[in-house]
């Protein structure tokens, strides 16, 4: 079968269900001050070994996303990044002072899960369209399990995204460690406790979906979603954003996420 144009690759992404909302996004001062002056620090303290760092844009927009297993993960993808990179994070972290002032200070941006956060996805949308970097834990929150395997299953908010910029590089990383380092409901940091942070290939949506080995999707599929009804088309994106979302959690999973 014919396989996608990348014209029509670039159509596809109008399928998307997930629109910005046109306000342009910029970084905070305070997050600026502290990438530049505080991130070596950090490094200097922390028994980090990282591998595949080369694999990381260094300007761009970009999708980065891995297992989450401490509440230490998004400084981590921080130092590999290099760069600033904004997260999604759940309500609960903007109730109080001073976790709502740290929070809006990095240009963290708050999800109301009781709501679907189809907000908090517009504001990313508005991150990627400013060439930015995005930090997404497909898991939705840290793991509560006790004890290995921690990694769960991804939700489908990150190939909704990538599926609306299908030329983004979506990077894997898996993390081992970090939840030694800073165990649930610890107090403390075991700073000398080391930490590995693999970075794996990155992949686009549009590469995904024509692959053989993903979306395997060519142009008659194409020419069927755009003639069905809007349920059927529904029906059949969220089979692909499922298939997308169990692979990345797969490559995750096999670069070994504990």
């Amino acid at each position: 079968m014919a396989k996608l144009s990348a014209e029509e690759i670039r159509s596809f992404s109008y399928l998307s269900d997930i629109g910005g909302t046109e306000e342009s996004f910029s970084v905070p001062l305070i997050y600026r001050f502290l990438i530049r002056f505080l991130s070596p620090l950090v490094r200097f303290f922390f028994n980090i070994n990282y591998s595949g760092l080369e694999r990381i844009p260094r300007k761009g927009a970009m999708i980065i996303t891995s297992n989450h297993v401490s509440n230490l993960d998004p400084i981590f993808k921080i130092l590999a990044a290099r760069r600033h990179v904004f997260y999604l994070a759940k309500e609960g972290h903007f109730q109080k002072q001073p976790n709502k002032f740290i929070m809006r200070s990095n240009g963290m941006i708050e999800t109301i899960r009781s709501e679907g956060g189809k907000d908090a996805l517009s504001r990313a949308h508005d991150v990627l369209t400013s060439g930015l970097a995005l930090g997404i834990f497909p898991e939705g929150t840290r793991s509560r399990n006790e004890k290995p395997p921690f990694l769960q299953d991804g939700k489908t908010g990150v190939a909704r995204l990538a599926a609306s910029f299908p030329e983004i590089p979506v990077i894997p990383i898996c993390i081992i460690g970090s939840r030694e380092v800073m165990p649930p409901g610890a107090n403390f940091i075991r700073f000398w406790k080391a930490i590995k942070i693999h970075i794996g290939e990155p992949v686009t949506f549009g590469e995904w979906l024509i692959s053989d080995d993903g979306g395997d999707f060519n142009k008659s599929q194409l020419e069927m979603l755009s003639s069905v009804d809007e349920h059927g088309r529904s029906s059949i994106m969220k089979s692909l954003y499922r298939k997308f979302t169990d692979q990345l959690m797969g490559t995750i999973e096999e670069m070994g996420a504990p």
